[in-house]
């Protein structure tokens, strides 16, 4: 699934391409997760404004109104000016007169929605419960400690929830507890502030790494480009059962939170 920095990535690989483009015309193929909102048609000769980010939404402004972008689990976006003709997995082009965005997304989990502004129904309800963006000033500290002391789950699930939060997906979060020295297990609410800031550091640092790196690619997903992400090719105990920590040499161990397959280093997790 497409976590924050794969999001981020895709953003960034297409935001300037398409601002000030023109739409004239929308496609739509199989039903996705969620209906556009507005007939296709409506769009036509709107222009968009800029592209941001929310969590794991990818937010297009236009000059009125905005399309909320979720890939789901399995989509990917690709921008050019020239595209094949639409494929089987093609469930959606907006086609500018700078180029072609298209949403490819075999599982159809993703979906575009349209609504008017960020205070509509619709956008209060994907939006409105996303705890703080990590990497931007407003990931505040004491309100990232303030959020864990009010959660006797296990951090890993906590950060995966996306309410204090937002974007650490599965492979991101093993990764910044490892870093922080934290066992997944480990109940939120036991986290002092000193650990909460190491855990805080980490999250941003683990997160801008993979951004860098172009997110990570474990199945389906690619750049606008149609690149694929290796931030997991550096992972320190994602995927490494069984492998020796890079740090202590203790043999990776995996467990199963929520279904969700966890790695971390006994040894340098304790507690």
């Amino acid at each position: 699934m497409p976590e924050l920095p794969e999001v981020e990535v895709t953003r960034r690989g297409f935001a300037d391409r398409i601002a000030g483009a023109r739409i004239e015309s929308v496609r739509i193929g199989k039903p996705l997760r969620w209906a556009l909102m507005v007939v296709p048609q409506a769009l036509v000769g709107r222009r968009v404004r800029e592209v941001r980010r929310r969590g794991k939404y990818l937010l297009i402004d236009l000059d009125r109104g905005l399309l909320l972008l979720h890939l789901g689990m399995s989509g990917s976006l690709r921008f050019d000016i020239h595209l094949p003709e639409p494929g089987v997995h093609d469930h959606f082009d907006l086609v500018t007169d700078l180029g072609t965005l298209r949403l490819n997304d075999p599982r159809r989990f993703g979906a575009v929605v349209y609504v008017d502004d960020e205070e509509a129904p619709w956008a209060l309800k994907l939006l409105g419960g996303l705890g703080m963006e990590p990497l931007g000033d407003a990931f505040d500290l004491d309100a990232f400690h303030a959020g864990l002391k009010k959660r006797r789950t296990a951090i890993k699930q906590v950060l995966l929830a996306g309410d204090v939060v937002v974007g650490v997906g599965n492979i991101y979060a093993s990764e910044a507890l490892f870093m922080a020295g934290i066992r997944p297990t480990l109940s939120a609410t036991r986290i002092s502030k000193p650990r909460a800031a190491k855990l805080h550091a980490a999250v941003r640092e683990i997160l801008a790494r993979a951004v860098e790196k172009g997110g990570s690619t474990l199945r389906d997903f690619s750049n606008v480009d149609g690149q694929n992400g290796y931030f997991q090719l550096e992972a320190t105990v994602y995927g490494r059962a069984g492998e020796p920590c890079r740090v202590c040499g203790t043999p990776i161990r995996q467990l199963k939170q929520g279904q969700r397959s966890t790695y971390y280093c006994p040894h340098c997790q304790k507690s």
